[in-house]
Parts: structure tokens; C-alpha cells; sequence
């Protein structure tokens, strides 16, 4: 019998680093009964954190999947890092979440990460409510951010709860409970985080007006997504909880608004109350929109064929796709299809979590690939808990988050589906690396169970990569910063007892031209005693896409001058597509430096078409000359990574940190006050951050704190480029 999808809920947890969701989620598996002990963070002891970089850290690293019962729900979670650096484990986290909670710490607010992740969040439209954690903190200011929730992420917060008090035990008002703003209820928690108890009792005088006024609020802003709670206040009859619950429910699932509750997970303040909103308010499976991709035209290999290609699994050119949009309801009648989120190692076959769109899957069963046009077995299906297998399942169906167990080439953001109903659904983007070091095996044994090893882990985080220089023979390493690569190090040692040789950290520089070229490739050669004779004329100069779609221009813009096939310009429509592909295989092998090239376009000017010699080769080899040409002509404009920087600091730090940023070539935008530290916000090359924890630690006495988000590119000084030429 197939599970009511009315019943389920996937939900993630997602904030800034230190905002409390590791927390939350351990009272949340306490308070349900799945644990019978609640685990802490500093102790090491939690639940999602298992991984021993995250118990030593006391950060989240990995995201967790955990399933637990809450009254008539089940409520499959995933609990997320905060640090900038493991952002991909947000993004393929909420690609496949049908809605998120999202944590803010009463004294910080809305950070750089809470921005990044609400981005994220929007960018998938999950529905999401948010939690002001740590509301017992000193310095906790629940309307400042409530209020920055709506001015920093543009959102649409709606205060559904309210603290009874602020600040720890000794403030003249401490925190000591939540105000339940639709039913006017004070709701404590006597045994705090070592019980599951709720006291409800009736809102004392000193809270009563305050409340009232927060709950007016409420309603005002519910008017506007229900006639029917406009027409029951212009009456001025008494407004029925139902239909409060229903409107909010609604409006929440549409995107319109964000419901807000407030709490205290270490002292297990509000969490209950938190878990009925996610019950309450964010959607079930059969809520979300019918899932949408497109029909594949590739016909799927067997294994034995796959196994002849020469290509690397991630240089396979996905099969052709018709363009025809298709859609899978969830529905478990519908034909299986399903999204490949995250894969985890283990001895016994890595575990391939995968989300469930549509349709039913068993064990011992065969699904397609279409993105890499092939064939998989699914020996078994595994029920999460953590990172670690929990119950082997009989069948899963849509809705369902689980891991699976006999996949082979399959990688994170694959599509797997029915065999007869081929469908390829939009893969999951990640971010580019911007740090790169240089990594060798201590022993020549050792140096072919590394390149296995970096090729399991390439395959497991998207946002790592391992490559060659073919030129001086080391393995570089890349990924999202400082402390992703940390861990990454820490792996080889600790998991896999590789001892290694790692170099200073190396920026990932891009290349870009300093000037507008315009050149001809000529290309006159005999090949085999057959004469190829083709010239391209080509523009080359800098550009840089603005608007909306300049999140997702490519780097080098081919384009096409209107005047290159009229009679003047010379080239036949018949080359000009050879011309183009050539240009862009071209764009992609880098530029004169070696550095990825971005920020550039490539204009078709025209050509000569030779009446006998003219030839798909010559034409290849002419416009390939011509990008050269065009590319050296132009001149090198070396760019690098600039990171954006939050910095959170006492006052009294504020000029030794001002002058060591200055002095990081970095560029101060502005300070502003929040609760009684001071915040910078700045930008700087990440060539010059290298070491900059430490550095900020040791000026403010360990004080301060610092985020730290790629922002953009921009020109390098002229003497980092003269190294690079070698002058």
C-alpha cells in the first residue's frame, strides 16, 4: 500500500554558520521521541555532525538526512553547514527539499551566509518559515531582526510567535518562553532542554497589549492573501483560527510570505511549537509543482558498451535532447523518476542519495541515465539516518529522500528514470572553485592510490576538483577555500592513511583582453596531397554582459557580425557553423596564460571561401588561428577572485582590523552597528586573504568573526602578470 504523501514533509535546515541548526535539529529528534538524549554540538555528540572533522570543528561539514515521526507526520530532514566554503551541500540540499527553515541568531541577524543560503532558497522557490534562535543570548534583539529579515533578503516575514522576554537569565526581561500570536497563548517550557514538556497557560496583563498589537499586525498583513479573512475583519466578527491557519498555510506554500517563531533550541525553548509550523505550514509532496524536464533522444548503452568508450565518464557528451518539455505528477502510479543529490563512499558500494519525483522503485531493478545515456542497477534502497544506512526498504516511492546502493556511473545531479519513459530533468549548478594547492604522494606507492582516492572525492563534491599539469606533473587541488581544502587534507590522512605533500595554496586566476583586435587566420596547407585554403576574420575584444541574464552569460560570447554572409563578408552559411564550433572549443581551452578565459567576445566578421580548396579543415584550422591571433593582438588582462567580507568585531578592535584589511589591498564599503558589535563589510583579492583567520583572531583577542563569499573578478596588479609572462 503506498504511504499517504499528505503525511510527509522533506525539509532542510539552513543558516549562517553559528546561527544554531545543528542544534535545532538535535531537539527536534529529542523532542519527537527519535532520540532519547539530546546530543550537543561542543561535546561532539550529535546526531548530523558524525563525521570526526565535524566533531573536532564543532561545524557541520556534510549534510545529514534524518527521518522521525511528529504526530501524524513524517518528516524526512537535512540538516546543512553554515560555511561559505561547503555551500554546495546547500545547493544540492535545497534542489531536491520541498521546503526549508531557515535559523537566525537573535544577537547576529541576517549574516553573509543567511543571504547566500535565502538566495539559494529563492533561486529553487522552496517555501520556507524562519526561527529566531538564541533568544536567551545577551544582546538578543528580536524585532531588529525582524525587521532586517524583510530590509537585507527582500522577504515577506510574518510574526506568528513572539518572545515572552529577551536576554539571558540575569536581564531585567529574560527570555522565558514564546507567545503563540493565533491562539494568545504563553508557552513555556519548564524541564528546558531535558524535557519535552509544554506549559500553555493565558497571556499575563504585562504581555497582553504587546501581544495584541503584534497579533493585529498579523491579520493586517494576512488581508491581503484572503477575502474571505478582509470580509470577517471589515464585519468585525471574531476571526475563526482555522481559517488563520489555512490563509497562512497558503500564502506560505505560494511563496508570498514567511512565517517567523522564535526560541532557544540549547535550552530546548520553542521547538515544539516550530515543529507543528513545519507540519502546519510548509507543503507536502502532492503541493509542490509536477516536476519538469525534458525527453531525451539518446538510446541507452549496455554496460559492456559503455565500458568501450574511451572518454572519461565527465567528458561524455549527454545525449541530444528533443526540446519537449515533459512533466512527472507526484504520483506513485506515475513512471519512476528520480535526482542523484549526494554520493557517499563506502566499503560495501557508495551510497547514492537520491530524491524521488514520481513513480514507485524496488530493488533488483534497472533504470536509465538519460544524461549520460546508460543503464543502472539498483541492488538496493536504503532509509537514511545521518550518513549512515538505517532500514533497508522493500520499495520507495515519490516523495521519498533515500540512498541507493548498486549505481555505478551515475554522478550528483543525474537524472535516473523508468527505462520506458525516458525523462532528463535540469541538473544541479554549483559554483566554481576559487583556491587551488598543489598535492603529492609522500611515497610512489602511495601516488596511485591518491589519484584513485581525489577521483572518489572529485565524484562525490562537485565543487572539488583534482587535475594534472601536464606541464610540471603535480596534482592540483581546487575547491571553495581555505578550510575546504583543509578538510579535504585532513580525509586523505585520517579515512583513507595517505600521507601527503601539500604547497601553498594557489588562486584560481581567470584571463580576459585588454583591448578590442581584429585579425584574419589564414589557413593555405597540403594535407595528403590535397590542398585546404580558408581565412576567418574575427573580432576579439573585452565584454561583460549586464542585466538579469548576466548571472548566466557564458564566459567568451561567440557572435555572428550580420554583414559576415553577405556578399562582402565572404563566408557561406555552409562554414559558418563549423566556424563558431571551432571558436568555442577554442574559448574552452583557456587563454594565453593557461587561466580560464571569461569576459571576452568573439565576433564572426566574414571570411574566403576558395571556389576548389575551401574545406571543413581549413575552415577549423583558420578559425582556430584567428582566436590565437586574436587573443595575443588584444593583449593579456590577467583577473582574480575577489571575496566579500563581513567582518563582526568590538569597537575597540575596529582600526587594527581596518588597517590589516587596508594593507590586503582590500576596499572598505561600509560599517554599521548590530547589537553592541561593530560590522564591516569590505572586499578583497583572495590572494591577499590567504591566512586571514588567524590574523583577525590574533588582532581582537580572538573577538572577532569573519565570513567570507566569492563576490567577483577584477584585474590583478600588473606585476602579478609579469610573473606570469615570465618579465
Amino acid at each position: 500500500m503506498s504511504a499517504d504523501l499528505t503525511k510527509l514533509r522533506n525539509i532542510g535546515v539552513i543558516a549562517h554558520i553559528d546561527a544554531g541548526k545543528t542544534t535545532v535539529t538535535e531537539r527536534m529528534l529529542y523532542v519527537s521521541s527519535a532520540k532519547h538524549r539530546a546530543g550537543e554540538v561542543d561535546k561532539g555528540t550529535t546526531t548530523t555532525d558524525d563525521d570526526a572533522e565535524e566533531a573536532e570543528r564543532g561545524i557541520t561539514i556534510y549534510s545529514a538526512c534524518v527521518r522521525f515521526p511528529w504526530k501524524d507526520v513524517a518528516i524526512n530532514l537535512i540538516d546543512t553547514p553554515g560555511h561559505v566554503d561547503f555551500t554546495a551541500e546547500v545547493e544540492r540540499s535545497l534542489r531536491v527539499l520541498d521546503g526549508a527553515v531557515v535559523v537566525f541568531s537573535a544577537r547576529e541577524g541576517v549574516e553573509a551566509q543567511s543571504e547566500t543560503v535565502w538566495r539559494q532558497a529563492n533561486r529553487y522557490h522552496v517555501p520556507r518559515i524562519a526561527m529566531i534562535n538564541k533568544m536567551d543570548r545577551e544582546g538578543a534583539n528580536w524585532e531588529g531582526v525582524l525587521a532586517e529579515i524583510q530590509s537585507r533578503l527582500g522577504a515577506n516575514p510574518i510574526a506568528i510567535q513572539m518572545p515572552a522576554g529577551q536576554g539571558p537569565p540575569h536581564a531585567p526581561n529574560p527570555f522565558r518562553g514564546v507567545i503563540d500570536l493565533v491562539r494568545m497563548k504563553l508557552l513555556t517550557f519548564p524541564a528546558g532542554k531535558e524535557g519535552r514538556e509544554i506549559v500553555e497557560t493565558a497571556l499575563p496583563e504585562d504581555l497582553f497589549v504587546e501581544a495584541q498589537l503584534y497579533r493585529e499586525r498579523m491579520l493586517e498583513q494576512l488581508y491581503d492573501y484572503s477575502d474571505e479573512l478582509m470580509e470577517l475583519a471589515l464585519s468585525g466578527e471574531k476571526i475563526p483560527e482555522p481559517l488563520v491557519y489555512k490563509v497562512l498555510r497558503n500564502a506560505t506554500i505560494h511563496l508570498q510570505i514567511q512565517p517567523v517563531l522564535c526560541g532557544s533550541a540549547l535550552h530546548g525553548i520553542g521547538i515544539q511549537p516550530l515543529l507543528d509550523a513545519v507540519a502546519a505550514y510548509l507543503p507536502h509532496p502532492l503541493e509542490m509543482p509536477s516536476v519538469e524536464g525534458t525527453r531525451p533522444t539518446g538510446k541507452a548503452k549496455g554496460k559492456a558498451e559503455r565500458r568501450r568508450t574511451s572518454a572519461p565518464l565527465e567528458e561524455d557528451s549527454p545525449p541530444a535532447a528533443t526540446g519537449e518539455k515533459i512533466t512527472r505528477k507526484p504520483d506513485p502510479a506515475a513512471p519512476f523518476c528520480g535526482l542523484v543529490f549526494k554520493i557517499l563512499p563506502f566499503k560495501t558500494g557508495d551510497l547514492y542519495w537520491v530524491r524521488i519525483y514520481s513513480g514507485e522503485l524496488a530493488p533488483n531493478s534497472r533504470v536509465l541515465n538519460p544524461g549520460r545515456d546508460l543503464k543502472e542497477n539498483v541492488a538496493q534502497i536504503w532509509r537514511l539516518h545521518a550518513s549512515r544506512k538505517d532500514e533497508q526498504l522493500d520499495k520507495a516511492q515519490a516523495g521519498d529522500i533515500v540512498a541507493l546502493l548498486g549505481l555505478r556511473d551515475s554522478i550528483t545531479g543525474d537524472t535516473l528514470c523508468d527505462t520506458r519513459e525516458p525523462i532528463l530533468l535540469e541538473s544541479i549548478e554549483f559554483p566554481e572553485t576559487v583556491i587551488s594547492m598543489a598535492i603529492e604522494a609522500e611515497t610512489s606507492a602511495d601516488k596511485k592510490k591518491l589519484a584513485e582516492t581525489l577521483e572518489m572525492l572529485r565524484k562525490q563534491d562537485p565543487t572539488f576538483s583534482a587535475t594534472e599539469n601536464p606541464e610540471t606533473g603535480q596534482t592540483l587541488i581546487s575547491g571553495m577555500g581555505e578550510l575546504h581544502l583543509e578538510v579535504i587534507q585532513h580525509r586523505l590522512k585520517r579515512d583513507f592513511g595517505l600521507k601527503v605533500k601539500v604547497h601553498k595554496p594557489r588562486v584560481s586566476y581567470r584571463e580576459t583582453v585588454a583591448q578590442r583586435a581584429t585579425v584574419v587566420g589564414e589557413c593555405n596547407r597540403n594535407i595528403n596531397g590535397v590542398q585546404h585554403t580558408a581565412a576567418v576574420r574575427v573580432r576579439v575584444e573585452p565584454y561583460r554582459a549586464t542585466g538579469p541574464l548576466a548571472a548566466v552569460a557564458p564566459p567568451v560570447v561567440v557572435s555572428i557580425d550580420p554583414a559576415a554572409t553577405s556578399e562582402a563578408g565572404g563566408l557561406t552559411d555552409e562554414y559558418l557553423g563549423v566556424v563558431i564550433e571551432e571558436l568555442e572549443n577554442a574559448a574552452s581551452g583557456g587563454g594565453t596564460l593557461g587561466f580560464p578565459l571569461m569576459r571576452v567576445r568573439v565576433t564572426i566578421l566574414g571570411g574566403e571561401v576558395h571556389e576548389t580548396d575551401a574545406s571543413e579543415i581549413a575552415f577549423r584550422t583558420a578559425a582556430s588561428l584567428a582566436f590565437d591571433k586574436g587573443l595575443r593582438e588584444a593583449g593579456v588582462m590577467l583577473l582574480e577572485p575577489i571575496m566579500r567580507l563581513e567582518l563582526t568585531t568590538p569597537e575597540e578592535h575596529m582600526g587594527d582590523l581596518v588597517g590589516d584589511l587596508q594593507q590586503r589591498r582590500a576596499i572598505i564599503e561600509r560599517t554599521e552597528q548590530r547589537g553592541g558589535d561593530t560590522v564591516l563589510i569590505a572586499e578583497a583579492p583572495l590572494a591577499n586573504l590567504f591566512g586571514y583567520s588567524s590574523a583577525m583572531r590574533s588582532l581582537s583577542q580572538g573577538r572577532a568573526g569573519c565570513s567570507m563569499t566569492p563576490s567577483d573578478y577584477a584585474a590583478a596588479p600588473e606585476e602579478v602578470l609579469r610573473t606570469f609572462l615570465g618579465e
